[in-house]
Formats: C-alpha cells, sequence, structure tokens
C-alpha cells in the first residue's frame, strides 16, 4: 500500500482493501473473503451488520444524533441503567474511548484521595506489560518503556511493578499510593492472564489500606472472558472499572463505572465530555449488553473459547511455544515474528492481530460459531506445520 498518503503515518497497513462485513467474515474490493479474527481490535462484538444494532443505530441516528450533556437523554440514561445493574456498580461516566475512561477513572480515585487524605497521597501502581491509552497520562499510566519516550515531560505520579509478584508490589506500596490499576489479561502486552492467588492479594493489602482498585477492562470486558468482566475470573469487587472497544460493537464508546463509595466523589464541573453518552453511540450500546450480557450467551463465549484453546493445543508444531488467555481472548506465542503469521494467514482469508514481536492474538466477534472457528484452526494449522 502507498505511503504517499494524506492520512499521519502512525500506522503500518496490511496490503488489504476492506470495503464490507458479514456476520465474522469481511471482503475487499476484489471480493476476497477473510474471516475475521480482529473484530476491529476486539471491538465488533456483535460481527458486521448486526440486524438489530443496524435498525438501533440508524433510529437513533435519523432521530436525534447528538444534544450534548447539558440535557438528559433517555436512551443514555437507559443504557447507565443497564450497566450499573449488570455490573452491580452503582454510577457511570460515558465518554468515548478506553483512553478516555481510563484518564477518568484515574481523576476520580485522585479526587477521592484528596478529598480524603489531602494532595499528598496520588500515586497510580500499574503493572509493568501493561497499556491503558495514548494520552499522556494513560501512555504514562502504561508499563512499556517503548511508549515512555518522545513526549517528554510525561505526568508524574506513577510507578509499575511485575504481575504476579507480591514481592514486589509490597516494595512499591508506598504511604503516597492512592490506587492500583489492573488488567485481568494484559492484551497488547501479550495476552498474559494475572494469577489469581497475586490479585486476590493485591485486593486483600488494597481493601485494608483504602486503596482503590481500579480494573481496566477495556479490552476483557463486556463478555470477551466468558464473564461480563475479566476480573469476575478472580472473585472480587473493584471500585472502579473502565470500559470500551466491545461495548459499542463498532461506534466510538467508553466510560467508567465506579462503587457506591465514590458514587459522590465527581461534582459538577469535576469532569466532562462533549461526545459521550452520545445517543446513536449509545442505542448501540444497548443492543450489545442485550445480546451479549445473557448467562446464556456468555456461557456459549466460555464453551466457544474453550474449543478453540483445546484445537489450538492440539497443533502439533515447533513453532508455537505456548497458548494463553481466556474466553475469545487467546494468545499464541510463537519462534517466529507474529508479523510472519499475521501476512500469511491474510493471504489464505484469515485475518489476525499481533501482541509484541512474537504473539498472535485472536481476537474474534463474540458471535463466532464453531465452524468458524474450525475454519480458523484449520489455516492456522496449515501455516504453523
Amino acid at each position: 500500500m502507498s505511503t504517499d498518503l494524506s492520512l499521519m503515518s502512525t500506522y503500518s497497513y496490511l496490503p488489504v482493501n476492506l470495503i464490507k462485513g458479514n456476520g465474522c467474515f469481511l471482503y475487499d474490493d476484489k471480493n476476497n473473503e477473510y474471516l475475521d479474527f480482529t473484530s476491529g481490535i476486539g471491538v465488533n462484538s456483535l460481527g458486521y451488520c448486526n440486524s438489530k444494532w443496524v435498525e438501533a443505530v440508524s433510529n437513533a441516528a435519523s432521530t436525534l444524533q447528538h444534544i450534548s450533556n447539558i440535557f438528559l437523554n433517555k436512551t443514555t440514561l437507559n443504557l447507565a441503567d443497564k450497566i450499573t445493574s449488570l455490573s452491580d456498580m452503582s454510577k457511570v461516566f460515558f465518554c468515548n474511548s478506553g483512553a478516555e475512561a481510563n484518564e477518568g477513572a484515574i481523576k476520580l480515585a485522585r479526587k477521592y484521595s484528596f478529598d480524603k487524605y489531602g494532595n499528598k497521597r496520588n500515586k497510580i501502581l500499574t503493572l509493568k506489560q501493561s497499556f491503558h491509552g495514548r494520552t499522556l497520562a494513560t501512555l504514562t499510566a502504561t508499563g512499556q518503556d517503548k511508549f515512555h519516550n518522545y513526549f517528554f515531560p510525561f505526568v508524574e505520579g506513577f510507578d509499575y511493578f511485575s504481575a504476579n509478584d507480591i514481592e514486589d508490589f509490597k516494595e512499591k506500596l508506598s504511604n503516597d499510593v492512592c490506587a492500583v490499576i489492573m488488567e485481568s489479561i494484559q492484551g497488547e502486552g501479550g495476552v498474559y492472564p494475572l494469577d489469581y492467588e497475586f490479585v486476590n492479594e493485591v485486593y486483600k493489602i488494597c481493601n485494608k489500606q483504602d486503596i482503590l482498585m481500579i480494573f481496566d477492562e477495556v479490552q476483557c470486558g463486556i463478555g470477551r472472558t466468558g464473564k461480563l468482566f475479566g476480573y469476575e475470573h478472580y472473585n472480587i469487587k473493584p471500585d472502579i472499572v473502565t470500559i470500551a472497544k466491545g461495548l459499542g460493537a463498532g461506534l466510538p464508546i467508553g466510560g467508567f463505572l465506579c462503587n457506591e463509595n465514590l458514587s459522590n466523589v465527581f461534582k459538577t464541573g469535576d469532569h466532562g465530555t462533549t461526545f459521550g453518552g452520545n445517543p446513536v453511540a449509545c442505542a448501540g450500546a444497548l443492543v450489545v449488553l442485550n445480546n451479549i450480557c445473557t448467562q446464556e450467551k456468555l456461557n456459549e463465549i466460555t464453551e466457544n473459547g474453550e474449543y478453540l484453546m483445546n484445537s489450538l493445543k492440539n497443533i502439533n508444531s515447533n513453532l508455537i511455544k505456548d497458548i494463553r488467555g481466556k474466553g475469545l481472548m487467546i494468545g499464541i506465542e510463537t519462534e517466529i515474528p507474529s508479523s510472519e503469521i499475521q501476512q500469511k494467514a491474510l493471504e489464505k482469508g484469515l485475518l489476525l492481530l499481533t501482541a509484541g514481536k512474537n504473539v498472535v492474538r485472536l481476537l474474534p466477534p463474540l458471535v463466532i460459531t464453531k465452524d468458524e472457528i474450525k475454519k480458523a484452526v484449520e489455516i492456522l494449522k496449515s501455516i504453523f506445520i
């Protein structure tokens, strides 16, 4: 693909021009068919052209596309009621992306601590190899050195500890810490699930010291792991939960949820957004919650995830070092560059993601079928063997 584009050169484009989609398949301008195991990086939870989603979004767009947050909108309120009820959280703030959701969570945590303890207690601890966004604050929160360059000075008040290392956590737990941010599965960091005992020990310590637990569920949430949120696999209850990606099923939406203890920390004017809670995006999100966040559907995602995991593990290849993940969020660590696997899969009609130099990341739409999974695994097998 030509590099002489009017777009900034921030992306390395794959050599295909996709023009339409249906279900879990995409089609290019030459009418080639591709089975999609990217879902727009975990966004298209309902696949492509879901009839109920299209109808809801179309109706909303033709009725009231935007009014701003100086007015209360019924669709936005319905989504707020639905997501707080499903999550058993107290309140939600809607924005437009995962990065914005994490920014808001950081602000909420710091204001809670400021109100209660003063301005000397504002540090946020995050995990090494984490990813929380591309804004300056969320980029600083991201625990990967490769992102901490060029954009100096970075935001102060962050420190990092190693995943699954409770002693490292305790060592970094100074008196000025107000919150800890975790992903239940480190997606961009290589698809690494956290250990159960580690998460519960951190949770126990944080509860004892009134340190807020923030779970970044931007990629893991909204049914991706077979539960509404990835943290549910650890039988804990965070103070703040951030959401985005799969909630919109293709339209930009994000948000952060809080428990009752934090429900009145933000006062009028403390935070805001122009587009957050947009009625069109919220109409689509309601369809997602109604279709994905039922126990029957979550059980199906779990079953399909186990089928995918077991099928992958049956590929006997020296090129595969490890296969890990939960539900329909799976990483394949390889002996060769993941970009090579991605390119070969593209040529065979399968779209894949990467998560670092040697991890292939699978994030199919949550409506994927076993037959479609079988087809994807057969393509992968032909590449690895």
